[in-house]
């Protein structure tokens, strides 16, 4: 999940002539770049004084995303309810959704491409797949037998605290996450039978997230849980987050390897 050391990691490692490919980064810089400009242009165009000039392309947008600095695909993905409240609708929520899991897909399939580049280009023994926490929504086979293939799945497991501080977080400062349809439906359908609402374009988005959080927290675990099973080995957030070197990583990975 977000939260329990993933990037911090690779951040260590990247001082050690790893490369870092971020899935979020890739998502965003090439895969739904298109759409996060068109968004971008979509609220310009509202502002009469901006439309003018963005008609007669007397400005540019551009997406200046980084790996330090998503927002503009958080911005993209946005919390489904009322517009008024900064809110999306119901349907194009789901269309931005569905954007995010085939571009998602697509990233992950590139890992072997920039395994290659990462040697070949840029001179990197080494490589880390910063892999977003919605990797286990995807239920695409040929994407976990080809990060298997190339690369050392490691789930990284958050503690009953880790667990109780993520979802503190997430309530303190909700943001925006992809949920597979039939979760969203019927989430969406019990919080407004809670709150006696009638239509999705009356929640209030934010409400919405840190009331759902929890419930997609949980029922996260048992997928991540089934690909490290299969697929791969799982670590604790506690002890990812001692690293501080590469020394101690790869010794965390032999002791996981050898038990």
């Amino acid at each position: 999940m977000s939260g329990v050391g993933k990037t911090r990691l690779a951040y260590v490692l990247r001082n050690y002539q790893w490369f870092h490919y971020s899935g979020d980064y890739r998502i965003g810089t090439h895969y739904l770049d298109e759409p996060i400009i068109d968004n971008l242009k979509q609220q310009v165009m509202q502002i009469p004084f901006l439309r003018d000039l963005l008609r007669s392309d007397s400005i540019h947008l551009a997406n200046n995303i980084g790996i330090d600095n998503l927002s503009p695909l958080s911005t993209f993905l946005g919390k489904v309810g009322d517009p008024e409240l900064g809110g999306v609708g119901l349907k194009e929520f789901k269309r931005r959704q569905e954007l995010h899991r085939k571009a998602e897909i697509a990233a992950m399939k590139d890992v072997p491409e920039f395994i290659h580049k990462a040697r070949n280009v840029y001179g990197y023994d080494n490589f880390i797949n910063d892999a977003g926490g919605s990797l286990c929504e995807l239920e695409d086979r040929d994407v976990l037998e080809c990060l298997a293939e190339n690369t050392l799945i490691v789930y990284i497991k958050a503690s009953e605290s880790d667990e109780k501080e993520l979802i503190e977080r997430a309530e303190t400062s909700p943001k925006p996450m992809y949920y597979q349809e039939l979760f969203l439906d019927e989430q969406l359908e019990v919080f407004m039978l809670e709150r006696e609402l009638d239509y999705v374009a009356t929640i209030d988005p934010n409400e919405f997230v840190r009331w759902v959080f929890p419930r997609l927290f949980y029922a996260r675990i048992p997928r991540y849980e089934a690909i490290a099973a299969e697929f791969g080995y799982t670590v604790s957030a506690s002890a990812i987050a001692k690293i501080k070197n590469e020394e101690d990583f790869i010794s965390m990975l032999t002791d996981v390897l050898e038990n």
